[in-house]
């Protein structure tokens, strides 16, 4: 049985920021003329949401135990931002939806898939060693800033297949991320470590201090 926390603040700290990002977003007053190119707001807060989906089923799913609940919170969030992103570039599919309504959709979705993810982070503190939360909360942070842009809800979301998926969903989001323009903060990456001694003989790049 675990006795940090470490995961649950991860959690909390994920969900407080996509709480932010949702509330900014809303404010964005959508104009015609703007449809089929990126909102900075809307983008940011979407990315975040799937990258978040993708890497709790990435990480946390394998060790977790969860039931349909979570499933369907998990595919009705996932389906929500679907609809949510078409909108934005004005999909010809999208031509009911209203904005107000809209966001509501979202912000119950949001809900009802954080008390699910709740009760299986609960689950996940009580069942495992503190080393073991250490290393899942560290790798749930990594896969985050990596995972694919979108949601796709109707993927694989276990195992091999599950992998497999996301894998190919990466390089096909990040190239239609491209095409249509939509705003992916590039993920912070740790400071390369200067190589030492033998490293620097190894590459035939010695760096010798000047002073010296």
């Amino acid at each position: 049985m675990g006795t940090t926390d470490c995961l649950k603040m991860s959690i909390q700290h994920t969900h407080d920021g996509l709480a932010e990002q949702l509330d900014a977003a809303r404010r964005v007053i959508a104009r015609p003329e703007e449809t089929r190119r990126g909102c900075p707001p809307i983008d940011l807060f979407c990315v975040g949401t799937s990258r978040h989906l993708h890497a709790v089923d990435e990480v946390l799913l394998p060790s977790a135990r969860v039931d349909g609940d979570y499933r369907a919170a998990e595919h009705n969030l996932g389906v929500v931002l679907t609809h949510l992103k078409a909108h934005e570039f004005g999909s010809t599919y999208e031509k009911g939806f209203d904005w107000s309504r809209g966001w509501g959709e979202v912000e119950d979705a949001l809900s009802g898939y954080r008390a699910e993810e709740d009760a299986m982070v609960d689950w996940l503190t009580d069942s495992l060693p503190d080393e073991r939360l250490a290393m899942l909360t560290e790798r749930l942070e990594r896969a985050e800033a990596t995972e694919p842009t979108r949601p796709h809800p109707y993927l694989p979301h276990l195992g091999m297949a599950g992998r497999m998926a996301r894998r190919v969903e990466r390089v096909a989001d990040s190239f239609w991320d491209a095409v249509e323009g939509r705003y992916v903060p590039e993920p912070v990456r740790p400071a390369r470590k200067e190589p030492g001694l033998i490293g620097q003989y190894l590459l035939a790049d010695p760096r010798f201090d000047e002073e010296e």
